[in-house]
């Protein structure tokens, strides 16, 4: 079987990744816009681990699980725009079958521990808000370790069970994945086995991966708005929201993405809005998730303050 780019893909053991076609001229532009957004990425996400590990005004539960965050977003963005920037410069690439499965999992792994950590930073917010007398009793530093230590325990076995069975599935020719990185998707597309098991595996591990996080979310978020409504003060109102708006931007644009390309694709549709709704997830959501939490957060302005002035000194 030949590839777009000449080379030979004779064994079900290697697959070629399409990734994005299209003109010289803008496979450059992507891999220039891509470059900088990874860049981007890295510094701001270590920025966020730096500030929260040396501020002390940032030793909270909130911005450790903000932290928490930040190492997952650097994982996931590690494990997929390095092997996609490679593919807009050579117009796509042979990737292996075990190098392909690796992939996929340090993809869904960390996505699996954002489900959870996004859900118990909803719970500390209905706590910081709902019953914010016990706040500092319920959300010590030993139970907020052991909530992180938790997610990501589960997020990185539980994805495991799915991609152990899919490794175990036989595929046949043509070996061709039309998208940037192995994903759950364009690999069932290339089975000659049946999918039967693995899709029945995604639906049940979808349940606690997803959909039970999603309730919980949204439970705590009702909660919080009737707590908020209650408050006597538009300004006590406004200070309220406030504490939790980076957190419900954050997990309205993971899940509104999560479920687009997973649970509820559109019909018809093309692998190019596919790509570009994966890119968001993949590859933005990392990158503005520190702006997110950095944007009018006066916590981290000073921490930043403080920091470039200690070095100055």
């Amino acid at each position: 079987m030949e590839t777009p780019n000449g080379n030979n893909l004779t064994t079900a053991t290697e697959f070629f990744l399409i990734g994005f076609q299209g003109s010289q001229w803008l496979r450059i532009f992507l891999f220039c816009l891509l470059l900088v957004v990874f860049c981007g990425t890295i510094c701001g996400n270590l920025l966020i681990i730096t500030l929260v590990s040396t501020s002390k005004n940032l030793h909270t539960p909130m911005y450790f699980f903000v932290s928490q965050l930040s190492i997952s977003d650097i994982l996931l963005t590690t494990d997929i725009v390095p092997n996609m920037l490679h593919l807009l410069l050579n117009n796509g690439e042979g990737i292996t079958f075990a190098g392909c499965i690796a992939q996929l999992y340090f993809f869904s792994a960390p996505e699996a521990f954002e489900c959870f950590l996004l859900t118990v930073m909803s719970y500390d917010r209905y706590v910081a808000i709902c019953n914010p007398l016990r706040y500092t009793s319920i959300m010590t530093h030993e139970h907020c370790g052991k909530c992180a230590a938790t997610c990501w325990l589960i997020g990185f076995s539980m994805v495991l069970i799915d991609n152990l069975t899919m490794s175990s599935l036989k595929f046949c020719g043509p070996n061709i994945i039309d998208h940037f990185y192995c994903d759950f998707v364009p690999l069932q597309e290339i089975y000659c086995s049946d999918t039967f098991i693995v899709q029945l595996e995604m639906f049940l591990l979808s349940i606690p991966l997803v959909f039970i996080p999603t309730l919980i979310i949204i439970s705590s978020y009702v909660n919080i708005l009737f707590a908020i409504l209650r408050i006597p003060s538009g300004t006590g109102r406004q200070k309220a929201f406030s504490t939790c708006s980076s957190h419900l931007t954050v997990v309205s644009i993971f899940y509104w993405t999560l479920f687009a390309v997973y649970m509820f694709p559109a019909k018809g549709e093309s692998s190019t809005i596919r790509k570009i709704l994966s890119l968001l997830y993949t590859v933005f959501s990392p990158f503005i998730n520190p702006i997110i939490y950095s944007l009018r957060n006066t916590d981290i302005k000073q921490a930043i303050d403080k920091t470039i002035k200690k070095y100055k000194t």
